[in-house]
C-alpha cells in the first residue's frame, strides 16, 4: 500500500507580477513532490493564492475594480505560472473559495471555544505591504519615514478595536514542541532564530481589522475582518476539506509533511500557525523549511537597482528545464543565493549541454549508426561495466535520505557526478574501436551505458522533467516505469524496439559578441 506525502508552497499574495522568489519556492516544492512519486508515494502537492487584506483592497480601488474581479485576474496569472514552470501540483487553492471560507470560520470558532480569543484595542506599528506588526526595535527611521528593518516596507501607527489571539500563553508549549521535534524547523539556522524569538516571550496577536472590508467577516461581528495570516495559513487544511476530519483527503494527508516557504514568512509559519493549531487541538505539520532569498549578483533584486531577473523572460529565452536546474544547483537550499545570467549560461553549457545532453547525444547516435538503432543486449558485462552501474545503485539510499532532508544541492552534485562518470566511461571504453575486434564487448559497453543513462535520467527527472522524459521516451521507457525501483534492475530496457527520434536536448549558448 502506497504511503502518502503532502507538500505545499506558500500561497502567493497576487498583488503584482510573479517574480523569481515565487518561481524558486514553487520549483523546489515541485522537485520534492516529483521525487516522492518516483519512490511510489501517493503525493498531494498544493499551491495557490492569498487574496484577502488591505493591500489587495487598495490595489483594486486604484485600478477601479472590485476586489473579487481584481483577484480573479491576478490569481489566474499565478495559476498560469504553474504551467509555465511545469509544476505537478495537484491542487490550486484560493482564499476566496467557499471551501476555504468554511475552514477559516471553523478555526475561528475553535479558538473562541478554547478561550484563546478576546476583544480589546490595538495600537502599534503596522505594515500594509507585509501584513505584519512590528515592535519598536524592529523599525527604523529612513528619510523621515518609519520602515521595517527586515523588509524595508513602510510602517504606520495603527489604533483600532481588535480581536486578539492569546499567543503569549503558548510560548512554553511551542518551545516544548520544538524540543520534542528537532526537525520541525529547518535548516538549523532558522530553527535557532525562531527559538530565540519565542524564548524572549511572545505578545498576544491582533487577528482582526476594522479598517478595511475585503476579507472573511468575524462570526457574529461583521464590523471585523479576520486578520490575513489567520485566514491565509488555514489554506493548508481547507484544501483537505477541513472541517470534515472524516474526509478521505484530510485523513490521508494531514498533517502535512513539509511546508516550503521563504525565510521572510518564517515567523508566521513556525510560530503563529503551530500556535493556532495547538489551541484548536489540530495536529501540527511535520516540517517547515525556510529557504533563503534569491539575489542578483549578490544584491537583493529591486527596480531601482535595475537587477531584476524575470523568470518568465529567462524561460522564454533559455528554457524551463534550464532555469529549474540552474536555480536549485546554484542556490544552496536554506541559504541566500546569488544568480546571474552569466552563471546561468555557464551552467547550461557545462552541466546540461556538454555533460548530460552530450552523453545522450553521443551514445544514441552511435547506436543508431552501429546497432540498427536498437539497444544491444548483453549478459557479458565485465568488472568495469558492473562497477559503473553498482556505484549509482548503491548510492540510492543516500540519495533518498538527501531528499528526505531537503538537501537538494548534494543530491544534484551526486547525480551529475554519475553523468560525468558515464561520459568518461564511454570515452575510455572506445566502443568505436572495440567494434572491429570484439562486437560482443561493444554490446556490453553500450548496454551498460544506456542502462546508466536510464538511471541518471530517472534521478534527474524531478529536476528537469521535460528533458528527461524525452530521453526516457527515446529508449522506450513508459511513464509508469519512471520509478526508483526501476533503477535497481535492467528489465525495463527494451532491446527489440528501435530508439525514438534523436534530438538535441540543450542548445549550447554562445557568448554574445
Amino acid at each position: 500500500m502506497a504511503k502518502n506525502f503532502y507538500i505545499t508552497t506558500p500561497i502567493y499574495y497576487p498583488s503584482g507580477k510573479p517574480h523569481m522568489g515565487h518561481a524558486y519556492s514553487s520549483i523546489v516544492a515541485d522537485i520534492f513532490a516529483r521525487f516522492k512519486r518516483l519512490e511510489g508515494f501517493n503525493v498531494l502537492f498544493l499551491t495557490g493564492t492569498d487574496e484577502h487584506g488591505q493591500k489587495i483592497q487598495k490595489e483594486a480601488n486604484k485600478n477601479n475594480k472590485d476586489p473579487k474581479t481584481f483577484c480573479d485576474e491576478l490569481s489566474e496569472t499565478f495559476r498560469s505560472l504553474t504551467k509555465t514552470l511545469n509544476l505537478s501540483n495537484d491542487d490550486f487553492i484560493r482564499t476566496t473559495e467557499n471551501r476555504h471560507h468554511k475552514s477559516v470560520i471553523e478555526i475561528w470558532n475553535k479558538l473562541i471555544s478554547s478561550g484563546d480569543i478576546y476583544l480589546d484595542k490595538y495600537s502599534g506599528w503596522y505594515s500594509v505591504s507585509d501584513e505584519a506588526f512590528y515592535d519598536e526595535d524592529e523599525i527604523e527611521d529612513k528619510n523621515g519615514k518609519k520602515i521595517s528593518k527586515s523588509s524595508g516596507s513602510l510602517v504606520e501607527w495603527l489604533e483600532e478595536e481588535s480581536y486578539f489571539f492569546k499567543l503569549s500563553a503558548w510560548s512554553n508549549k511551542l518551545l516544548e514542541f520544538y524540543k520534542k521535534n528537532p526537525n520541525f524547523i529547518l535548516p538549523l539556522s532558522r530553527k535557532n532564530e525562531v527559538v530565540s524569538f519565542v524564548e524572549k516571550g511572545l505578545k498576544d496577536l491582533s487577528i482582526s481589522r476594522t479598517s478595511f472590508t475585503w476579507g472573511i467577516p468575524v462570526p457574529n461581528n461583521n464590523k471585523h475582518i479576520i486578520y490575513v495570516w489567520l485566514d491565509a495559513l488555514t489554506n493548508y487544511i481547507s484544501a483537505l476539506n477541513f472541517p470534515n476530519i472524516d474526509d478521505k483527503k484530510y485523513k490521508a494527508f494531514w498533517p502535512a509533511d513539509v511546508h516550503i516557504i521563504g525565510k521572510d514568512i518564517l515567523r508566521f509559519h513556525a510560530i503563529f500557525w503551530p500556535a493556532f493549531l495547538l489551541a484548536a487541538k489540530i495536529p501540527l505539520p511535520k516540517r517547515v523549511f525556510g529557504h533563503g532569498w534569491i539575489l542578483s549578483d549578490d544584491k537583493k533584486m529591486s527596480k531601482s537597482l535595475g537587477n531584476i531577473l524575470d523568470p518568465l523572460e529567462i524561460i522564454e529565452k533559455y528554457g524551463i528545464d534550464q532555469l529549474r536546474y540552474y536555480l536549485v544547483k546554484e542556490v544552496s537550499l536554506g541559504n541566500d543565493g546569488s544568480i546571474s545570467l552569466e552563471n546561468l549560461k555557464n551552467c547550461i553549457n557545462n552541466d546540461l549541454a556538454n555533460n548530460y545532453g552530450n552523453l545522450c547525444q553521443r551514445v544514441f547516435s552511435f547506436i543508431k549508426k552501429n546497432c540498427d538503432n536498437k539497444i544491444p543486449y548483453s549478459t557479458k558485462l565485465n568488472i568495469s561495466d558492473k562497477a559503473l552501474l553498482k556505484n549509482l545503485k548503491s548510492s540510492l539510499p543516500k540519495l533518498q535520505n538527501l531528499m528526505d532532508n531537503q538537501d537538494l544541492n548534494e543530491y544534484i552534485k551526486t547525480v551529475v557526478g554519475f553523468s560525468f562518470e558515464a561520459n568518461k566511461y564511454f570515452n575510455d571504453s572506445e566502443p568505436w574501436t572495440v567494434k572491429k575486434k570484439d562486437p560482443e564487448r561493444m554490446n556490453a559497453i553500450l548496454f551498460a551505458i544506456v542502462d546508466q543513462i536510464k538511471n541518471i535520467s530517472i534521478l534527474l527527472n524531478p529536476i528537469i522533467p521535460a528533458s528527461t522524459n524525452k530521453v526516457l521516451a527515446m529508449i522506450n521507457i513508459s511513464n509508469e516505469n519512471i520509478k526508483i525501483d526501476n533503477i535497481k534492475n535492467d528489465k525495463t530496457l527494451n532491446h527489440e524496439k528501435e530508439l525514438g527520434k534523436l534530438e538535441i536536448l540543450f542548445e549550447k549558448i554562445e557568448n554574445d559578441n
